[in-house]
């Protein structure tokens, strides 16, 4: 026992003076400070130089941030940015040199934020407010967190008006985000369409003028968006010709009768507004002056339904069309076209309504001018029958 008491201080001299101060140095690098680059450590500024700041992160010597690596957008006070005593996150953008020092980047860190920023709003389908910076022959160049974006001439709502745009904010929404090829593309027509669609519902009166007439149908601007107006909804009569009846820059109304959310798509009828087949060909004009009052009569005659009040920004009738609130605003519908139904039957006049409306195809979206609307209940939804699709190249 006392032999053995004896020789344990020395065995621990021994150790201790076989680990030397050099071999507590490398034991400490390899175990507790071993960073690496790409690698987010946070640390408390520690001192300013004219070049940039040191910082403590918790190794064996200060890690320093050099001044154009500081802030995402260039600065001259690195005190502004880095204040003394403030912990702040970094990026590990080069690693120990022979001293144990290692090269920080704020600017790297918030570029990378910024990204992953831009690539979670264009998952989610947001608008952003962007900064004109410039503009050339293609399109405009625009400032978005602090990073330069491109919009294209095509994806402007006002493409001759570029150079006017430049200082302005406008809203937008992102076509393409690669954080790998440094690449931010926008569109502030897509952002104007999304914005103008979000305002329409089924049922709803709109009105907006002709841009283009085809053998299938017709394409009618509303704001933001365009609606087409099938041939087989333009009236309850077959019609031939098209380019007959219509012509571009002509005014029209016309009931929203689909809404495709996701192919941003809009499907209109003026057939719903008739008393009588072909009455559309035949009094046009008497059928758009008196629009509000038909489509109200329509939905109070086939459900018992009381007609709602047109939105303010519904446009005021000509004086010489003025509907006065007589009942015989617009004529009964005839027996042959849509029998009447008593308010306690609303499933068969839906049914036979459904009959007497054909399907209408899907509907090119492109930018447009010009938008008065009139709500009216949704129950005039159930009335309209699934389109058929007819391909459509604008």
């Amino acid at each position: 026992m006392t032999s053995q008491s004896t020789n344990s201080p020395n065995n621990s001299q021994r150790t201790t003076a076989s680990f030397s101060t050099e071999d507590f140095a490398k034991a400490l690098i390899k175990h507790d400070y071993d960073f690496k680059r790409g690698q987010t450590v946070r640390g408390i500024i520690h001192t300013h130089e004219r070049d940039g700041a040191y910082v403590d992160v918790g190794g064996k010597s200060l890690a320093f941030v050099p001044l154009d690596e500081a802030a995402l957008v260039p600065i001259r006070d690195i005190s502004s940015i880095l204040p003394l005593d403030a912990e702040i996150d970094f990026l590990i953008i080069r690693e120990q040199n022979e001293e144990g020092q290692v090269t920080l980047s704020r600017r790297q860190l918030e570029l990378r934020l910024a990204w992953e920023r831009l690539l979670e709003i264009q998952a989610n389908n947001v608008t952003v407010q962007v900064r004109v910076t410039g503009f050339n022959k293609g399109g405009v160049t625009v400032d978005v967190e602090s990073l330069r974006g491109f919009i294209p001439r095509s994806h402007l709502t006002h493409r001759d008006e570029m150079e006017s745009l430049v200082g302005n904010t406008i809203t937008a929404t992102f076509l393409e985000v690669n954080p790998k090829e440094s690449k931010l593309i926008l569109s502030q027509r897509q952002a104007s369409h999304s914005a103008a669609l979000s305002q329409l519902q089924t049922g709803q009166l709109v009105f907006g003028k002709v841009t283009g007439v085809r053998p299938f149908g017709v394409f009618v601007d509303l704001e933001g968006v365009t609606g087409l107006l099938h041939i087989k909804q333009v009236s309850q009569k077959f019609i031939e010709n098209l380019p007959g009846i219509f012509e571009t820059g002509q005014e029209l109304k016309a009931v929203i009768i689909e809404i495709d959310d996701v192919k941003k798509r809009i499907s209109l009828s003026t057939r719903i507004l008739e008393s009588y087949p072909g009455e559309m060909l035949e009094k046009r004009e008497e059928v758009m002056a008196t629009a509000e009052a038909r489509l109200a009569k329509a939905q109070q005659k086939l459900f018992g339904t009381a007609p709602l009040e047109p939105r303010e920004s519904a446009p005021a009738p000509t004086p010489e069309a003025e509907v006065t609130p007589e009942p015989a605003v617009a004529p009964e519908i005839t027996p042959e076209v849509a029998p009447e139904v008593v308010a306690e039957e609303p499933v068969v006049a839906a049914e036979k309504l459904e009959e007497a409306i054909p399907a209408a195809p899907e509907v090119v979206s492109e930018p447009v001018t010009n938008i008065t609307t009139a709500a009216v209940s949704p129950a005039l939804e159930s009335t309209v029958p699934a389109m058929e699709t007819t391909p459509v190249e604008v």
